[in-house]
Formats: C-alpha cells, structure tokens, sequence
C-alpha cells in the first residue's frame, strides 16, 4: 500500500494509543527518592549569626512533631558528637509535618557551643525516632577537626537519648518504675568495638548518680553507628525529678531528665488502714464487753404468789391461798345474778 508524501502512516496512531496509558503510569523521576528516609533541604548552605533560613523536609511521617537544631561536631557518617550538648538548643525550632509527610519552616542561624562541622540536625520529638542532618556552614563560626583516637575504638552519642516505655499500675502501688534509655553511638576509631559495657547513674536532687554497670551485646565497627538500648529502674516507691547520665569510660556521654510521678496508691493504702483497723479493733473490744459484762435477774410476775408456808400446830389445817383480783373486777363491783336491784328507798 503506498501512502501520500507526508501523510502519517496508519500504524502510528494505533501504536500511540497502546504506549499512551503505560507512559502516564511510568514512576516520576523522583519517585525512587520518595521512598527513602526522611530528607532535609535548606534554603542556603551557609549563613551567619543572626541571620535566617528555611528548612524543607519530606517523607517525614504525617502529623509528626520535629526538633530542629543547629549542632557542631557532625561527623561524616551521620549524627552529632555529644547529643544535643553540642547544639544551639536555645534557638531551636518545633514544627509539625502536614498529612504527607512534608513541612516548610523558617529558623534563625545561632552559633553551637562547639565548633563546626555544622549540621541542622531534626528530629521526632515523640513516637518512632528518626533523624535527618543538612550540612550548614555557620559564617564566623570556628571550626576544629573532630576528636579521634588512634590505635583503638572511640564510642560518642550522635542523636538525641531518649527514655522510652511507660509505667504500670503496680507502680502507682509502690513497684520500681522502670524504662529503656535509648541512644544513638557511631564509633569514631580506627578499630572496632564489641560488647560494650556503659555506665547507667540515677541522680535524685542534689545527690551524686549511683552507677550501674550495663553492658550491651554487638559490635560497633569504625565509622559505623548503633542504636543501643539499655534499661533503667528506680528503687521501689521512688518518684520526683531524676537525672539519667550514661557513661563509657570515664567520659558522661549524654543525660536525660526524669519525672517519676508519686505512687498514690500507696497513700490511699495507709489512709485505708488507718480506718479500717480502728473501727475493726473498736468492734472487737465491744464483743468482748459484751461477754464478759454481769447480766441482770430475771424479774417476776406480779400476777403470781406463792402459797405461803405451812405453820404448826391447829394453824396448820388453815390453808390460805390468795390470788390477785382480776384488773378489771373488784370484790364489791362484780356482777352478782341474786342481787336485787333497788330503786329510791323503801
């Protein structure tokens, strides 16, 4: 079949027409990056004190709450050398995600206490941890290589600790409150670390931390991190403000506050007592009284005489036996059948 100089051939509208819906469900170029971790973008790389910046995010959870930081000390693996200690946390700024997942937020540029590489580091203030870091460049702000250790292995915390778990009823009864201290490590030497044993301390006012040895299971290689959870549990009846501190070697890596709330049930126990064993008490001594007490005689009949004694000699054959008139007859008033009756005188 010939065709006319330049008219289309017919076989190309139908293939259009069958390649047309597979290229409308073909993935976006981005579609790939949608489905990874949570993404942080800034609107400039650096900036200076004083200064501001917008912070992007997606593929965040939906309707989560974020952190957002500016920190020092990030190391190239991901995380912040010393928590939230080596944070501008009085500059921070909270933000909620929308329902897909994305948030759009404006945060001052603020020094961090130590010097930079520099990140802005957010992350999930409650449910499920996760972490994302943006490097930034503070202008002005010094910077210093980060500390390693040659010949060894070096642990440091790189995300915010957090204590996770909740308490039961039998702790509102006086039982140890108890929850899992939660923290992210990356091992900054040059060999790897395994089974690492930490320092957990209770501090409870101004009193110095009681020190508990916890060791964790697993190994950490150079340039890797872990999250590692350790649990934590008070004395029984414990409750105030307490201070959580994690330790390795001789260096406090990180600290975490706690709450613990009063355990009432143990107040409305003694409350309970104070009245249940007086009244039981008070009803015990009353039936005890009550047994021994004298009991009083029995009184008589008025109705009933006895037969006085027999007497001797002629006395004797008189027998007198009285019995008490009826209360509602008298001698001189019963009714008598033989008795006339008179009227005036006669």
């Amino acid at each position: 079949m010939t065709t006319a100089p330049g008219a289309v051939p017919v076989r190309f509208p139908v293939l259009l027409l069958v390649l047309l819906p597979a290229l409308l469900f073909l993935p976006a170029p981005y579609a790939s990056a949608a489905e990874g971790k949570p993404a942080v973008t800034l609107s400039a790389p650096q900036a200076g004190k004083g200064g501001e910046i917008t912070v992007k995010g997606r593929d965040w959870r939906p309707d989560t709450l974020l952190m957002m930081l500016i920190c020092g000390q990030a190391t190239a693996a991901g995380g912040v050398i010393g928590g939230t200690n080596s944070c501008a946390n009085a500059e921070g700024r909270a933000v909620t995600t929308d329902e897909a997942g994305a948030f759009t937020k404006d945060m001052p540029v603020a020094e961090p206490p130590v010097p930079c590489p520099c990140v802005v580091h957010v992350a999930t203030v409650t449910g499920e941890q996760a972490t994302a870091d943006a490097v930034f460049v503070v202008a002005g702000h010094p910077t210093a290589p980060l500390p390693q250790e040659t010949g060894g292995g070096k642990l440091a915390v790189l995300a915010t600790t957090r204590l996770a778990g909740d308490s039961g009823l039998l702790t509102w009864f006086g039982a140890p409150a108890s929850r899992k201290l939660v923290f992210t490590v990356g091992n900054l030497g040059s060999a790897p670390v395994k089974d690492p044993v930490f320092e957990i301390g209770t501090a409870h006012g101004v009193y110095a931390p009681q020190w508990e040895e916890r060791q964790w299971r697993g190994t950490v290689a150079p340039g890797r991190k872990a999250q590692i959870e350790l649990p934590v549990e008070l004395a029984a009846g414990a409750h105030g403000d307490y201070q959580v501190s994690l330790r390795y070697g001789t260096k406090v890596l990180a600290e975490q506050p706690w709450r613990v709330g009063r355990p009432w049930g143990v107040t409305l126990f003694w409350i309970l007592l104070c009245v249940v064993v007086p009244a039981a008490v008070f009803r015990v001594g009353m039936a005890v009284v009550d047994k021994v007490r004298p009991r009083p005689a029995a009184s008589r009949s008025p109705l009933v005489r006895h037969r006085p004694r027999r007497r001797t000699g002629a006395a004797s054959r008189v027998s007198t036996t009285t019995t008490a008139p009826l209360p509602w007859f008298t001698p001189d008033s019963a009714p008598s059948e033989n008795r006339p009756t008179t009227k005036g005188h006669s």
